[in-house]
């Protein structure tokens, strides 16, 4: 049975790959035929974006499966690939667009079109709308999958407003003579693959981060270990470890008890612990537990 949260998921996915596939198209045709440089650029940009919409979307089911036996901490990653996925695309299309606005400061300058213009101001609006749909979705179900989509949404959103200020530039500077201004629009399609590059970097970094297993926020940490520290029985913590497993952690989580406890009360100490943790912090599908036996040392005369 699918969940809410993988319908949700499919849902922003979908609506990502249905919106810039008609954006992309809209902004080619009128960046070439409108003669500007940013808008066409912007439209290069939305065409990454689709092919990012269909990687999330081919991860989206994987990432929401059960551990099984081949995956037993679950398959929670499958989103941050997706997310590196969709950063890599968004570098690969921010050094092109780059590289075409420098060589287009050695070509003549065009004069771009009022429709380039309605195109860059109908990209900004519906990118706002859908960024704001997209991350909200993505912090209430904890979806690397669907912030990596806002995010791309974001990156648009400062595109499409460069793009605008460019095209808008060179037409005010053709109409009263300042043909220097004409440029404004390639200047425009460098500063999109500069904006494309920050927000690539944006989605590379933490999905690298999850891989290599980095630790959690250590504020995440201390409430774990006040958690813990609620039951008397804990004489100390040993160790304490977490990490992100995609949109859930996992937490690694050595304990000393009265050396003296049967197994059975360790255990049943144990899972009480699990279980107030697992129900404090929804985002965690996890928890280990080690127990230690705690001595007390003899004191020295």
């Amino acid at each position: 049975m699918v969940s809410e949260r993988e319908q949700i998921s499919k849902k922003v996915a979908w609506i990502a790959l249905v919106s810039n596939l008609i954006l992309m198209i809209g902004k080619i045709f009128f960046g070439l035929f409108g003669g500007s440089e940013a808008v066409f650029a912007d439209g290069i940009h939305s065409g990454a974006d689709v092919v990012a919409s269909i990687a999330v979307l081919a991860v989206v089911g994987i990432s929401n499966k059960p551990p099984d036996k081949d995956h037993p901490f679950g398959h929670g990653k499958a989103e941050v690939i997706s997310e590196a996925i969709v950063g890599i695309i968004l570098i690969i299309v921010s050094i092109y667009i780059l590289v075409e606005a420098i060589l287009a400061f050695f070509d003549k300058p065009g004069v771009p079109q009022y429709s380039a213009l309605i195109a860059a101001i109908i990209s900004y609006i519906a990118k706002e709308i859908l960024y704001r749909y997209s991350i909200k979705q993505g912090r209430k179900w904890n979806s690397k999958a669907i912030i990596a989509i806002a995010y791309d949404h974001k990156g648009d959103i400062v595109a499409s407003l460069a793009a605008f200020i460019g095209v808008l530039l060179a037409i005010i500077g053709n109409a009263i003579g300042w043909t220097f201004l004409l440029y404004a629009d390639a200047i425009a399609s460098a500063l999109v693959a500069y904006f494309v590059f920050r927000i690539a970097m944006e989605l590379v970094k933490p999905s690298v981060d999850v891989l290599m297993e980095k630790s959690v926020d250590q504020d995440l940490l201390d409430g774990y270990e006040s958690t813990i520290h609620e039951f008397y029985q804990v004489k100390r913590i040993d160790r304490l470890r977490a990490r992100e497993h995609g949109h859930y952690k996992i937490l690694d989580v050595r304990l000393s008890l009265n050396h003296d406890l049967t197994i059975k009360q360790g255990h049943d100490i144990a899972r009480d612990i699990k279980n107030e943790i697992l129900n404090k912090y929804p985002d965690v599908g996890e928890v280990l537990i080690h127990i230690n036996p705690y001595y007390i040392e003899p004191t020295q005369n």
